[in-house]
């Protein structure tokens, strides 16, 4: 199955190898889509970026006095480069890294590496970088261990190998085009080069927790701006992956603030928060066919199944009975399928944006995405039909079906 709209995110995708370059990435379509690029609450689109996270709103002419919100994150499981990257080691050149969230460390080996992210330089500027393909951190021999199961060590065993004769914070900076010495700080990981692709009916690609839900967002956004009456926003925040309490997260004051903004903009703040409604979009977990047992016994989601409503009686997830229904009848309205998530209890599951939003906020919110294989794995699965089926609930709710 093919979709109009597949190829464009498989360009997402390969165009954001870092939260930066998909913050940016965001406020382009939005920008190219007629979004000023401000902070004016007059009737129309408008689009900020903070680092890694990028916040966008849409005004009526005559809008209700509440606000529907999607929020998603924009950072990955990865590898980032420590300040000081450059070593060497038995005669190869190296990169100090440190791990960053919780990636399967061993889908990290053997893949063609570049490195992405943001320099910052002496005369203040701030550039986004994408090396080339340069690096790999190579396993060990069968020969020299025959062993299935390496203890991977984080300190010793993920250094990358570079497979050209430069240091890598050269390479940084011949990438942001100026000299290694006017590059102060940076902000750079490692990601996979490999592209992101269509295989039978499945997305494969790197990022996918959370760039699914990033871009399925910024379409809906789109889709459903003419038709709003509440005012629509879009949040893709940075540091989901190690927390979120940072500026560009969701535990920062980035979302709380424009909305104060709006609050007063358009009536009774109390009013406002309280009949407002927000959506937490993050990947979804789906069935493991070789590994069943870990799953919840009658919540089983399947990928091209639809998109996952996503529950936790220990509030892990932002999910309650009145947000839970608004969710289900947004996808019925867009005749799009949905799949429920439970935890098997001896499992407990991550978490989200939507219970730090949703506390911070007093906003009800329902957490929702759609399902994966391989979450947290340098490269994941996602279901085409899913994605196409998110877009069209996202539209949904944020149109207030």
């Amino acid at each position: 199955m093919t979709h109009p709209t597949i190829a464009e995110f498989l360009s997402f995708l390969d165009a954001s190898p870092s939260a930066f370059h998909a913050a940016a990435n965001v406020a382009a379509m939005l920008a190219d889509a007629g979004y000023a690029r401000d902070t004016d609450l007059t009737p129309g689109g408008h689009v900020t970026v903070t680092g890694g996270a990028v916040l966008a709103w849409w005004m009526p002419e005559n809008p209700n006095p509440r606000v529907r919100i999607v929020g998603s994150h924009t950072d990955s499981p990865s590898l980032m480069l420590k300040p000081d990257p450059d070593f060497a080691r038995e005669g190869f050149r190296q990169a100090a890294v440190e791990v960053y969230g919780g990636p399967i460390l061993s889908t990290w080996f053997d893949r063609d590496l570049r490195f992405a992210g943001r320099v910052v330089c002496a005369d203040g500027s701030q550039r986004l970088v994408r090396t080339d393909a340069i690096a790999r951190v190579p396993s060990l021999a069968i020969h020299l261990s025959r062993s299935d199961s390496v203890e991977i060590d984080k300190q010793v065993h993920l250094q990358p190998v570079l497979a050209v004769d430069e240091d890598v914070s050269t390479l940084v900076a011949r990438a942001a085009g100026v000299e290694p010495g006017d590059v102060l700080a940076h902000e750079v990981v490692a990601a996979d080069a490999q592209p992101s692709a269509v295989v039978g009916e499945s997305v494969m690609s790197a990022r996918l927790d959370n760039l699914s839900s990033v871009w399925a967002s910024t379409q809906a956004m789109l889709a459903a701006q003419e038709a709003a009456s509440d005012i629509l926003v879009l949040a893709a925040f940075n540091h989901e992956e190690v927390g979120s309490a940072s500026v560009e997260g969701a535990g920062g004051a980035l979302l709380e603030r424009l909305l104060a903004r709006l609050s007063a903009h358009v009536g009774d703040p109390v009013s406002f928060y309280a009949d407002s409604l927000a959506v937490s979009a993050d990947a979804a977990h789906s069935v493991h066919p070789n590994y069943p047992g870990k799953h919840d016994p009658t919540h089983r989601p399947l990928l091209n199944h639809g998109p996952v409503l996503k529950v936790n009686a220990n509030q892990r997830y932002a999910s309650n009975a009145v947000t839970q229904a608004e969710w289900i009848a947004s996808c019925r309205a867009a005749q799009v399928p949905v799949q429920t998530f439970v935890s098997h209890n001896a499992v407990p599951c991550g978490s989200t944006i939507g219970p730090i939003t949703s506390t911070r906020l007093g906003i009800p919110t329902v957490d929702v995405g759609v399902p994966l294989l391989s979450m947290h794995s340098v490269r994941e699965q996602a279901g085409v039909r899913d994605m196409v089926w998110f877009v069209e609930a996202l539209s949904a709710f944020l149109r207030g079906r």
